[in-house]
């Protein structure tokens, strides 16, 4: 059986990047993209602002808290889009085989590639090279033979990394890694993983499936299979959108229930544009609430129609919002969204951006 070449490549410090790229008296400085105010949200930061501890979707205030000198720079997301594209074109004379992640990720399968290149790391090298020298832009990343060991490997050497994890080296190199590095292990995993004494991959590694699956569900084949350097999963080059959704930060907190619903009706009103705009219906509805100190809970229904239209959601989001204890926890960000489509429909995407929100 032949080995697929997977490359991930990870754009560095993007939006924040071409910021400093574009405006020389940047460089060098602490930024952060996105609005500074009481309401606003850190998009992306510059690596000098990372040594602050400033990060992406930290609110404004406690990033200027973090880093007194810290520089706001209003998002530009047409010219973060146009960038995107460019990558994107240099990533197409090797491989047709390109699953983006978002704006600025993706995995590539150059197993057979345009080039006739023998080697993954070679291409990867020169992908790097190109992007540097054409669009003055830094991107790292990381080469195996699977989509989890390139994603992990393409984060172990950042910021300009390349490191290429070889099937040799693969057990070895995943029975050292902290639980904390692996797809699809978040805080909350991690923690559950620590008070099981899940703290490596090697103790993963030492887990059986029936006891990862009993704490983790279905998530606990994954695990397992990570666990062992199995990641059968293909470049997916085309995907069908699974969901639809908007959110909106709200201007300031609100624990009156009447405001909250004038304000779940201005997201229901995107939402059903969004909608109509993409061709896209679903089944089931989400709603989201994030509170004041940016705990977050989701809420649920699904319906036997699917639900497209203001009068199909409105009514059913209303119904979710009485779930939420609103009166007694804050509501900072309230969001929708449409997921479960229809089987029948024929609409296809391609997932080339995380776009900025209210």
């Amino acid at each position: 059986m032949t080995l697929r070449k997977i490359i991930h490549i990870d754009m560095d410090a993007f939006y924040a990047s071409i910021e400093q790229r574009d405006n020389p008296e940047l460089r060098g400085k602490p930024i952060a993209v996105g609005r500074e105010e009481e309401r606003g949200v850190v998009a992306a930061a510059s690596y000098e602002a990372r040594k602050f501890g400033v990060r992406s979707a930290m609110a404004s205030t406690r990033a200027r808290k973090l880093c007194p000198e810290l520089i706001f720079v209003p998002g530009r997301m047409e010219v973060y889009k146009k960038v995107s594209e460019q990558i994107r074109d240099i990533f197409a004379e090797y491989t047709d085989l390109i699953e983006p992640l978002s704006i600025d990720e993706a995995f590539l399968d150059v197993t057979e590639n345009k080039k006739g290149m023998e080697l993954a790391v070679d291409i990867a090298k020169e992908i790097k090279r190109r992007i540097r020298e054409e669009l003055h832009l830094v991107a790292s990343a990381g080469v195996s033979y699977n989509k989890f060991l390139a994603k992990v490997a393409s984060d172990y050497r950042k910021p300009d990394g390349l490191c290429t994890i070889h099937p040799d080296q693969a057990q070895d190199f995943i029975d050292h890694l902290p639980v904390e590095a692996f797809w699809g292990v978040g805080k909350v995993t991690a923690k559950k993983m620590h008070e099981l004494f899940i703290h490596t991959g090697k103790d993963l590694r030492a887990c059986s499936l029936e006891m990862l699956t009993h704490y983790f569900g279905k998530a606990g084949q994954l695990y397992h299979d990570f666990a062992r350097g199995i990641d059968e999963r293909p470049v997916e080059v085309i995907r069908i959108r699974k969901s639809l959704g908007c959110e909106h930060t709200l201007e300031r907190d609100l624990t009156s229930r009447t405001s909250l619903i004038i304000e779940l009706y201005h997201v229901t009103t995107e939402l059903v544009e969004r909608l109509k705009r993409h061709n896209f219906r679903g089944n089931t509805l989400t709603l989201k609430i994030k509170f004041h100190d940016f705990t977050q809970i989701t809420r649920s229904q699904s319906t036997v129609q699917p639900l497209v239209t203001l009068q199909d959601i409105l009514p059913l989001a209303k119904q979710l919002l009485k779930e939420v204890d609103c009166e007694h926890h804050a509501v900072r960000l309230i969001g929708l969204s449409v997921s479960n489509p229809q089987e029948d429909r024929k609409g296809v995407w391609r997932q080339l951006e995380l776009p900025f929100k209210r």
